[in-house]
């Protein structure tokens, strides 16, 4: 069971050193804005995945007068995770007393969705963001896609390379291609067969939580090629463009999810609310389609939830959410907020946050 039964966090932002024994459910934050509400939230992202959701950069993230920040998590069961950041070395991850070289056994172990405010770049953002739900989503539910992925990645980098110089080296250029289609064909397939299974369940999720447009609401995944034709014709075709730019133009690098209402764009459709509705369940469809492949259950990190909803679509997430029977972590300036938007009495644990520490 992914759940998170002890987190120490130490110079995460202005948390200096804080201490929480979070319960299986639902776990309330509350407090005034800036007293570190959503650094607690940031740092079990960070031990997940690696990555804070709020900045790509590490100053910020690293009190200003230490020099190393620590995340440590216990798991019911006895698991434990280790995280060292630090300004001037590289980081340090420990699984099971285990270093680890990557993420890949930590994030499969610890499995987090975040709901909050970038949670719209789904819809307005860059394609990347995009590809890397519909990767999350991949990842976890068929384990041979991240090596395949890393193999586009590699050679998409080796061909830029390539690309890039004044006299291209076309012999390596084509055994490049060769080992980018035999990847891409597999990352291709996972990404399509995990999508045809999203859909279905995310429109029925989607209706079933009233979201707008539901009849209209049309979305399509695109492969970042036509995949009317071999990636290896395309490739040859489009290759003197490719030199031009000195980048790949074509492959599943440039994959993306489309959202359409009619012949509109639905960000352009979509008032705020209705996105943040759309967005927060395509992230609860992805924590089903986890519990269904997996023997365990998507933590979820919600911030600031009452922020451009209303009463009932805030009790419309925080009800499937609870009836997934994960571990979830909300936060909230007034804890009336969501104490009025539970329909159901879930066991509740409530911290109070004020400058960095837990108060009550």
């Amino acid at each position: 069971m992914s759940i998170i039964e002890k987190l120490s966090v130490t110079a995460v932002r202005n948390i200096d050193g804080l201490d929480i024994e979070p319960i299986p459910t639902v776990n309330i934050l509350h407090g005034e804005n800036g007293s570190g509400k959503t650094s607690i939230l940031e740092s079990i992202h960070l031990l997940a995945s690696g990555r804070s959701f709020r900045t790509s950069k590490l100053e910020p993230l690293i009190s200003s007068d230490k020099d190393e920040a620590i995340v440590f998590a216990r798991l019911v069961g006895g698991k434990e995770i280790g995280l060292s950041k630090s300004r001037r070395q590289k980081h340090h991850l420990k699984f099971i007393s285990e270093k680890q070289t990557n993420w890949e056994n930590v994030a499969r172990e610890l499995p987090c969705q975040i709901l909050d405010s970038n949670s719209f770049l789904l819809l307005e953002g860059g394609p990347k963001s995009r590809r890397q739900f519909l990767d999350w989503g991949v990842f976890h539910v068929e384990h041979g896609f991240v090596e395949n992925w890393r193999r586009t990645k590699k050679s998409i980098a080796n061909r830029n390379l390539l690309l890039k110089q004044r006299s291209p080296d076309l012999s390596q250029i084509s055994a490049w291609d060769s080992e980018l289609c035999l990847a891409a064909k597999e990352v291709h397939r996972a990404r399509q067969e995990y999508f045809d299974v999203f859909l279905p369940l995310f429109l029925e999720l989607y209706r079933k939580m009233n979201g707008a447009e539901v009849d209209s609401l049309v979305i399509d995944y695109a492969s970042g090629w036509d995949t009317g034709r071999e990636l290896q014709d395309v490739l040859m075709d489009n290759r003197d463009i490719d030199i031009r730019y000195g980048a790949t133009q074509n492959g599943p690098h440039r994959a993306d999810l489309t959202f359409k209402i009619g012949r509109n764009r639905a960000v352009d459709i979509l008032s705020r609310g209705q996105q943040k509705i759309l967005v927060s369940t395509m992230k609860i469809t992805q924590g089903l389609l986890l519990s269904q492949a997996l023997d365990r259950k998507c933590i979820f990190l919600v911030d600031d939830l009452p922020s451009e909803l209303d009463h009932d679509n805030r009790e419309a997430i925080l009800s499937q959410l609870v009836s997934m029977g994960g571990q979830i972590f909300v936060t909230c300036v007034e804890i009336s907020g969501i104490l009025d938007s539970l329909s159901s009495q879930p066991k509740l644990a409530t911290f109070h946050v004020e400058r960095g520490t837990i108060t009550a």
